[in-house]
């Protein structure tokens, strides 16, 4: 079948469900449907995973459009082919990770505070949106968007405005060195010095704390790294690009757990917060995973005073929301945007809001 051909298939899918009022559960890999609330019952599956492909890469231009179903595998492999990568680190969480989730979820990996997150990188966009018209936005250039930057709402709205179709993406050249540093401490020495690397000329792109261990990782030139090491204590780490991808893939001995898991969000700098359960710190802090079997609404309680937010990432949640609720004011906007993309609410139904 043509990519036309698939295209079409997918725009009469809609327009059958817009016409018959049915919910349509938007399918790629796969890999990250533990996310968000569950389906709804009575939906339809829309597969886009035969909508695949990389459409146009140049490296010299540093940016990469491919169709929505296109492995993350994939596209990794042609971009470091040419010493490149998707600088935001996006996390895969399985083999069939694709492109059109990773932008609709919006993770991102350890790099984050550092270089940026995925909306960042997205420069434009074709989306299917819920009246089964096929609308186009951004470009591919930084420069390519006057008004609001409609693609890069897409990303985090967990498919609840359209189906993603072809994404372009600012890539970057991978570092030439690169060492990453560890050293004991506790959870506060360690907060404190990752929040004092932010105000430091240092090549740091990754900082995390993990089982009694403050982990840092400087990348860059071999010139700046190798200052930057005498400068920094720690042992060098054997292996270290293992130990990253285990931490942004969730594969470190500290992810084995079956309770309920959190995902907190502060300033980098709050200082360790009392709640029962096991915590390890990445984002130089900013990025707090919590194993606790405290109900969410209290782990909230303790949270929101600091300025952070919760959202249970894995686990079942029993009443209310596993995002962070939003202000009467911020959740209008949003039902507002979902009414403008999917006047019939077909997309994701639920997924991302009880409201949306």
């Amino acid at each position: 079948m043509s990519e036309q051909d698939i295209k079409a298939t997918l725009q009469q899918q809609v327009l059958n469900a817009l016409h018959n009022e049915t919910a349509l559960n938007i399918c790629g890999g796969g890999s990250k449907s533990f996310l968000g609330n569950a389906n709804q019952s009575n939906t339809q599956v829309i597969d886009v995973t035969r909508h695949c492909g990389i459409v146009e890469y140049d490296p010299r231009e540093l940016v990469l459009t491919a169709r929505s179903g296109t492995s993350l595998s994939q596209i990794e492999t042609v971009l470091a082919e040419a010493g490149q990568m998707l600088a935001f680190e996006p996390p895969h969480f399985g083999n069939n990770a694709s492109l059109g989730g990773t932008v609709a979820c919006g993770l991102s990996g350890p790099r984050r505070p550092y270089s940026g997150s995925a909306r960042d990188f997205v420069l434009g966009c074709k989306l299917l949106n819920g009246q089964g018209d096929i609308l186009s936005f951004g470009g591919q250039v930084m420069k390519n968007v006057a008004g609001y930057d409609v693609s890069r709402l897409m990303v985090g709205a967990y498919g609840t405005l359209g189906i993603l179709l072809d994404i372009s993406l600012k890539v970057l050249p991978r570092s030439p060195s690169s060492v990453t540093l560890a050293r004991k401490c506790n959870a506060a020495e360690a907060i404190k010095s990752m929040s004092a690397l932010l105000s430091q000329p240092y090549p740091v792109d990754a900082a995390c704390y993990n089982a009694e261990l403050l982990y840092i990782r400087l990348s860059g030139s071999a010139q700046a790294v190798k200052e930057a090491r005498t400068k920094i204590s720690g042992e060098t780490v054997s292996e270290a690009d293992t130990f990253w991808e285990k931490l942004r893939e969730h594969q470190l001995p500290f992810f084995n757990n079956n309770i309920p898991l959190y995902r907190i969000m502060v300033k980098p700098a709050t200082p360790p917060l009392a709640i029962n359960g096991t915590c390890l710190l990445d984002w130089g802090g900013a990025q707090r995973w919590l194993y606790s079997n405290e109900d969410i609404a209290e782990i909230r309680r303790q949270v929101e005073p600091v300025g952070g937010h919760v959202s249970m990432f894995r686990g079942a949640i029993s009443g209310g929301e596993k995002f962070q609720p939003l202000p009467a004011s911020t959740l209008l906007i949003h039902q507002r945007l979902k009414s403008s993309f999917d006047p019939k609410n077909i997309f994701n139904r639920g997924r991302l809001y009880s409201a949306l």
